[in-house]
């Protein structure tokens, strides 16, 4: 009875909010911010702000039944929050902006920067996101793919370009660079200050057997499902070398070779660019893993990653490995509770003599690192 009242609490505000013409958030000269949600019916509305350890902000409840708090002033960034309605979570319905992965997670509010946040859409000339959907045959469906393509792209028609493979968490989705991981308007603005090389970014799902958005199954084929660890990554480099790569390279003015190949991931992502990447030495020059739980500090990870049974050979010639990969860039939150994993995978690989790369960035397991960590990342490729 209690969760049924809850539910009519949570309809009730849901409705009074997208009637209302409430205004939030709305961000204040000062960087602070007035989160507003209409409620008549509700006893007790809290803001959560915030990420990895959201902080909580009661708020108050006006005649006209709209509830609000103002919060900060707050540095500039990105930052989700969402609304605990009588203990139901709710996203902020009078904002249009999400954060999306495997579900409508939170709301989401940016505060602009002057100068300007590295992440922040700029008077800079803009390339473009291209959505596209593929046939496979390792997944047997539909599946969904999004391309960055930069602004040279369209100014400069008889060039071709590299192209970096980056990869969404494992519980996440293919547009989730493009939307949450701003990789656009990061290559943008890198590329306007000329501090990247152009290149084209192809953002694949990470998840083998999820069909596109809106594709419908063929009657008694299912897709390939997630069978974690080892088998998914082998599905992934099937999907990556027969399918993804030959689609691009098909469609776009690429330039097909390895040294102009490079592939990244965060999280889950981060795996598949250690076994898919460092186990296709011969398509990938350039590697990027993000707070990957391939290391430990996952539940989900049955043993320690092991490089010689992914690449064979690779500690016994360092020399020759490092003239093979350009760069090995390995990044993580300092809040991350994989860090540690991270630092013992780095000494590994330095007691081995393999040249790393190794960058942190203040926050947890949280798009604001990931962010940070493709800025930081980018300008170092095909250099």
């Amino acid at each position: 009875m209690k969760a049924f009242t809850l539910a009519l609490v949570f309809a009730a505000a849901v409705f009074a909010q997208g009637r209302g013409g409430v205004v939030s958030p709305e961000v204040l000269p000062d960087h602070r911010i007035t989160f507003r949600i209409s409620a008549p019916k509700a006893t007790e509305i809290v803001l959560r702000f915030g990420d990895s350890s959201p902080q909580s902000h009661p708020m108050i409840k006006g005649e006209n039944g709209v509830w609000t708090v103002t919060i900060g002033p707050v540095q500039p960034e990105i930052y989700n929050y969402s609304f605990l309605v009588d203990g139901v979570k709710a996203i902020d319905l009078a904002n249009p902006l999400t954060n999306t992965g495997a579900g409508v997670e939170s709301s989401v509010v940016e505060i602009p920067g002057d100068p300007p946040r590295f992440d922040q859409v700029q008077e800079v000339p803009h390339g473009s996101i291209n959505i596209h959907t593929y046939p496979s045959g390792v997944s047997k469906t539909q599946r969904g793919l999004y391309v960055y393509a930069p602004p040279d792209y369209y100014s400069q028609p008889a060039k071709r370009f590299p192209v970096l493979y980056i990869y969404n968490g494992g519980g996440g989705f293919e547009w989730e660079w493009a939307r949450n991981g701003r990789a656009g308007v990061i290559l943008d603005n890198l590329l306007a200050q000329k501090k990247a090389a152009p290149m084209i970014i192809v953002m694949p799902s990470n998840r083998p057997g999820t069909p596109a958005p809106g594709v419908m199954l063929t009657p008694n084929v299912a897709p390939v499902a997630p069978a974690g660890g080892v088998p998914e990554f082998q599905l992934l480099k099937r999907e990556l070398r027969e399918e993804i790569i030959p689609f691009v390279a098909s469609r776009y003015r690429t330039i097909e070779n390895r040294e102009s190949r490079a592939i990244a991931g965060l999280s889950g992502g981060g795996g598949t660019t250690m076994t898919v990447g460092f186990g296709s030495l011969d398509m990938f020059a350039w590697f990027a893993e993000m707070s990957a739980g391939i290391f430990g500090g996952n539940a989900n990870t049955p043993q320690q990653f092991d490089i010689e049974t992914v690449a064979p050979g690779f500690f016994k010639d360092p020399a020759a490995s490092n003239k093979k990969v350009k760069l090995f860039y390995m990044s993580v939150g300092t809040e991350d509770p994989r860090l540690p994993y991270q630092k013992k995978a780095l000494e590994d690989f330095q007691t081995h003599k393999i040249n790393v790369t190794f960058a942190t960035f203040p926050g947890a397991h949280e798009w604001k690192v990931w962010r940070h960590s493709l800025a930081d990342v980018a300008p170092k490729l095909f250099r």
